[in-house]
């Protein structure tokens, strides 16, 4: 069952940190005209002379895209603070650029300088790359088994929350004008503020406790305090076993991660799920939604509201996903969700070409839309980021999620600066590489990757081991059997019997 700190612990958490990557996604869409009429104001005011059209576009393209590359810086940050600050350290300490950043675009319209938004956007950038990968790995290593999908999808939950609370605020009506865009912007340290002082009441994660630290006191009071009872030995027990397993290994860097074979496959999997989740034209598909309504007859004014009802479709069908994730497990939703992506994909490239000459067209594109977006809400958004905590062991997961954020938060960098330029020149037959992407990880993920569901971290080692055809040190079923626990172990888990 789920403890209220548990509970509390990944609410806090994924608020802090996971509503805000959201959030920035879609934060500027709304107020666009207004902050580009401020750029220009402010160039003029300094200048004399009104901003040339081919400067505004690069400035505006550098904020939108600086976002994702911030996240890449971001993701690069991860391994050496997860190691040396913690979990909850590093979130701690995260909500410090998150916290800089509101102010300084929210105070940028009075200090009249658009330069300062630009950088907010690479240093909320940082704070999203750190949060997106630390998150999961703070609640995945918290997490018993049989709700560590559940757990693990709850920050792919607050990060569409973040984009739908985005999109209502920015409506023309509420903050998304020409007064209340700084407002709309600042806003994005009220969650940081809270993680900031109610994290500290919670415990770090166990593991990392346990394993890195070696304070196997702590670790068992932080898993009484997650758990709401006191026998947790099974678990510390599986911990030891973990880090009896690693002892020879060691700390994995990227480097050395990169080059084990015994996580080829592993690394290879995570590569390709994170390639495909943002390659699958996710960006692309809410890019073109506004204009596919437009088309379709939507009056202009009304697109916004459209817009925020695919927000909450998206959100609807993530929270779905939280509680089917556990019945059903991680593949079946992973291959269902690109099969759903992959077809609307290819529907859609056949809609759009078809709508000039055939009316009702236009309403099947707005189904195709809809159900890309019930498709990758269910599975390439929120299972990879699972499957990342669930295929690495304590001493690799932190080298791997650096490895898989930088992959996720390049192939966002490279769809939003690439798009446009694929749309100019193939129009509506872009959508068939956004197809054929998600075909080819079906497939990856049908052959090689196995279900997790259910397995403790080290049941996984082994199904994965057999596929990188090598041996674990020790067949480790016979590890508790045959390997004399040490002085500490035995300290540990008789302390918990009397």
């Amino acid at each position: 069952k789920v403890t209220l700190s548990l509970a509390l612990v990944a609410l806090i958490s994924a608020f802090g940190s996971s509503f805000q990557y959201g959030y920035n996604v879609s934060v500027i869409n709304s107020p666009a005209p207004y902050m580009q009429a401020f750029y220009n104001q402010t160039y003029l005011d300094r200048t004399g002379v009104p901003m040339d059209r081919g400067f505004q576009t690069l400035l505006w393209s550098l904020t939108v895209s600086m976002y994702p590359l911030g996240g890449f810086f971001g993701s690069l940050m991860v391994w050496p603070l997860v190691n040396s600050c913690g979990r909850k350290g590093t979130l701690l300490i995260n909500n410090l650029f998150s916290i800089t950043a509101a102010i300084l675009m929210g105070t940028s319209e009075l200090a009249k300088t658009f330069e300062v938004i630009i950088l907010s956007r690479v240093i909320m950038g940082i704070y999203a790359g750190l949060a997106s990968n630390v998150v999961p790995m703070f609640l995945g290593e918290m997490s018993p088994k049989n709700l560590r999908g559940a757990i693990g999808i709850i920050p792919q939950l607050f990060i569409t929350l973040g984009i739908l609370v985005a999109q209502i605020l920015g409506l023309s009506s509420i903050l998304g004008n020409a007064e209340g865009w700084p407002v709309l912007l600042g806003l994005t340290g009220v969650p940081s503020l809270l993680q900031l002082l109610a994290l500290p009441f919670f415990p770090e994660s166990p593991r990392y406790l346990l394993i890195q630290r070696g304070d196997a006191e702590q670790a068992r009071r932080a898993l009484q305090k997650l758990r709401g009872w006191e026998d947790v030995d099974d678990e510390i027990e599986e911990m030891f076993q973990e880090d009896r397993s690693e002892k020879e290994e060691g700390q994995f860097s990227v480097l050395s991660l990169c080059t084990f074979r015994g996580l080829r496959w592993q690394l290879i999997s995570i590569v390709v799920m994170m390639m495909g989740q943002q390659l699958s034209g996710v960006n692309a598909v809410f890019y073109y939604a506004d204009r596919i309504f437009e088309s379709a007859g939507v009056d202009s004014s009304s697109i916004q509201f459209v817009t925020v009802s695919i927000g909450a479709i998206n959100v609807v069908m993530t929270l779905l996903a939280v509680f089917i994730v556990e019945s059903l497990g991680r593949r079946i939703l992973l291959l269902a969700g690109f099969a759903l992506c992959c077809a609307s994909c290819a529907v859609l490239t056949l809609a759009l070409n078809l709508q000039a000459t055939v009316s009702w067209m236009s309403y099947l594109s707005i189904a195709c839309v809809i159900v890309y977006i019930i498709g990758h809400a269910t599975g390439p958004s929120p299972i990879p980021a699972v499957m990342i905590t669930e295929m690495f062991l304590q001493s690799s997961r932190p080298a791997a999620f650096m490895v898989g954020g930088s992959v996720h938060w390049l192939s966002n960098f490279a769809v939003g600066l690439v798009f446009l330029y694929m749309e100019a020149g193939l129009g509506p037959y872009s959508f068939l590489i956004f197809c054929a992407i998600c075909l080819a990880t079906m497939v990856y993920i049908f052959f090689i990757v196995p279900e997790t569901k259910n397995k403790t971290f080290m049941e996984i080692n082994r199904i994965m081991a057999k596929r990188n055809k090598v041996e674990i040190q020790e067949s480790k079923e016979e590890l508790r059997n045959s390997h004399p626990l040490s002085k500490q172990e035995k300290d540990v888990l008789s302390s918990s019997e009397l």
